[in-house]
């Protein structure tokens, strides 16, 4: 196969009106439509079953839309599935490694399926192994690795092809803290100072702050949010107070708000409402509280999360 490196011109990800309906009438992702421009790092954050991975699927043409388009580098990913995969590389959520192979296996059969010239792909892994530490594991059976280092060759094996994009699911879940937080670090650096566009799905809020130019946030199937993250926690405003109240919280986030000391951006979970300060003071807030006989059992303030911004969007948290 000869390797196609031609690009259309516009962005590098285009979804309009994407859809997926599985049987039974489930909709996994309902009319998403979002770009992603040539080197930009783009997230797609949501928890567990909010639709990243289906969208992922879709764009990889592992899956086939219901409805809707999707182009990467101006290849429809239906119409052109085989020039989509030329431009591409996926690291899936799910481990795909054939573990009675080596590692260098892993690389070589990935160049060779994605058209890569023989000295290229040489020169190419080369780089990979080194940037990725495998070297020393690289000529190994992949049976004999450990989730890390697993993790650490999908990502070089997607990597050999020279990628115009880039893919990541989930790609640091179930590992241990140390191991994902120098995964971490090869994934910004890989990241920065290229032309190569990534689309990474987490539902951990450090990842998508730490890597991502743009998030956009996912419920249901949905796009309910997309900015930058500083944009977004600024949504919130600096300040939050948190204040757990006995019984129902709703009555008294109605009296917060028919008193002023409380937005449309306020909401409760629980026993707990969460109450954005903007230019009020946390002690107005407190004194307020007392005057409007509202029972508290805990007042506290911190500054907004992403998880925040998630809650108030749609009422469910990222990290349940």
């Amino acid at each position: 196969m000869v390797r196609s490196r031609m690009t259309r011109p516009g962005p590098a990800i285009e979804v309009t009106g994407l859809r997926k309906t599985y049987p039974g009438g489930v909709e996994a992702v309902r009319g998403i439509d979002f770009t992603v421009q040539p080197g930009e790092v783009f997230g797609l954050l949501g928890p567990n079953g909010a639709g990243k991975s289906t969208t992922i699927g879709m764009l990889t043409t592992t899956i086939r839309p219901t409805g809707g388009t999707a182009k990467l580098a101006g290849y429809d990913v239906v119409r052109e599935p085989l020039a989509a995969r030329q431009v591409s590389s996926v690291v899936f959520q799910e481990a795909v490694v054939d573990r009675g192979l080596s590692g260098r296996a892993h690389l070589d059969m990935h160049a060779r399926l994605w058209g890569v010239a023989p000295r290229a792909a040489r020169d190419r892994s080369a780089e990979v192994i080194e940037a990725f530490g495998l070297g020393d594991v690289i000529d190994r059976q992949v049976h004999g690795y450990s989730g890390g280092q697993r993790r650490r060759l999908e990502l070089a094996r997607a990597l050999v092809s020279q990628p115009q994009v880039l893919f990541l699911d989930e790609p640091t879940v179930g590992l241990d803290t140390r191991i994902r937080y120098e995964l971490l670090d090869l994934i910004g650096g890989l990241c920065a100072g290229n032309d190569m566009t990534t689309l990474l799905t987490t539902h951990y809020l450090d990842e998508a702050e730490r890597l991502c130019g743009r998030i956009a946030i996912v419920h249901a199937g949905a796009i309910v949010a997309l900015e930058t993250p500083m944009n977004l926690l600024a949504s919130l405003g600096g300040e939050i107070a948190e204040i757990r109240v006995s019984g129902d919280p709703q009555p008294a986030l109605f009296r917060l708000r028919r008193r002023g000391l409380a937005g449309e951006d306020a909401f409760a979970v629980g026993s707990t409402l969460t109450v954005p300060l903007h230019s009020r003071s946390s002690r107005s807030v407190v004194n307020e509280l007392h005057a409007a006989e509202i029972a508290t059992t805990s007042v506290a303030t911190r500054k907004p999360t992403l998880d925040d911004v998630y809650l108030q969007l749609t009422g469910d948290s990222l990290t349940a």
